[in-house]
């Protein structure tokens, strides 16, 4: 009968012992391990080249918008008796543009205003001599302009707003944003060089023109609702107060439409990029070879303390 301690020392595993199982089956890790490394090296020339494009902007500061800014500390008071936000200041507009531009109907829109599906979910790959896209025949077909993927009822195979918003979030867009240096970077990710440059600049282009509307219209609103208050009292004094809203919010409208870059303003403009961004071919290979050696120590290990130990 074999006491605790017996069996405790019977069932330890020594370290020497796995150094020495390890060496010999240094040849089978090897073979296992240059199998991977070869593997990886087919894998990685496999994968396409992608590139991205960047563009460094700055919000337009008060200053571009030095007598909007002044009419609102100089009426916002009388605003606020009167029932009229007259809207937030830039820095809060250049944040809630940013929330905009990453928001899943903004780029739903903005994807299906440019025909941008097929581009964006359906390639996987760059012909760099003839500048055109490579299609995933499976996904969609280009002679058509039709998809083709094969899917379950009930869903389409054109893919809907959820699917579009996580493949750019995920794949294509990338927003940061240095809030102590007041900067925002936008950055896109393609196979297309030409078609990443494209696409950072509409973007920019897109939410200065967002905001613009959004601001017109909101200021538009804003006057009907003075004008029918400015009908409706006889108080010369509110009257005063509902001229100069009035003025105020045409003033608005009048900055807005003068202004290109009304919540943007391009600091770094996007540039045709010519080295890829990825992928990177060396961790790759570096990390699958790695796996392939500890696959293979694993194998090794398993052989010797289970398979030989078998009754």
């Amino acid at each position: 009968m074999l006491s605790e301690v017996d069996i405790v020392k019977k069932n330890e595993v020594d370290l020497t012992e796995i150094l020495a199982a390890i060496w010999r089956g240094k040849w089978l890790i090897m073979l296992i391990g240059g199998l991977f490394a070869v593997a990886s090296v087919f894998y990685a020339l496999s994968i396409p080249n992608t590139y991205r494009a960047s563009v460094l902007l700055s919000p337009v500061d008060s200053s571009q918008g030095g007598m909007l800014s002044n009419l609102r500390s100089e009426f916002g008071g009388l605003a606020a008796v009167a029932g009229v936000n007259l809207g937030a200041g830039q820095a809060d507009k250049s944040s809630l543009a940013l929330q905009v531009l990453q928001s899943r109907a903004f780029l739903y829109q903005f994807v299906e205003k440019r025909d941008l599906k097929p581009a964006l979910l359906a390639t996987e790959g760059w012909d760099m001599a003839n500048n055109k896209l490579l299609y995933n025949p499976n996904m969609y077909n280009v002679a058509e302009s039709k998809w083709s993927r094969n899917v379950k009822a009930p869903f389409d195979p054109e893919p809907g707003i959820q699917e579009v918003y996580d493949h750019i979030m995920s794949q294509n867009l990338v927003v940061s944003e240095e809030k102590k240096k007041g900067l925002v970077s936008i950055s896109v990710t393609h196979y297309s060089p030409h078609l990443a440059k494209n696409i950072v600049e509409e973007l920019v282009d897109e939410i200065n023109n967002y905001m613009k509307a959004e601001d017109i219209e909101q200021a538009n609103v804003k006057v009907e609702y003075l004008k029918q208050a400015l009908a409706d009292t006889t108080v010369a004094d509110m009257q005063r107060i509902f001229y100069q809203l009035i003025e105020q919010q045409e003033q608005t409208k009048m900055l807005a439409q003068t202004q290109s870059q009304y919540v943007f303003r391009t600091i770094d403009p996007a540039i045709l990029p010519v080295q890829k961004a990825g992928p990177k071919r060396a961790l790759i290979c570096v990390g699958i070879t790695f796996f392939g050696i500890a696959l293979g120590a694993m194998l090794v290990l398993f052989r010797h303390f289970v398979l030989q130990r078998k009754p």
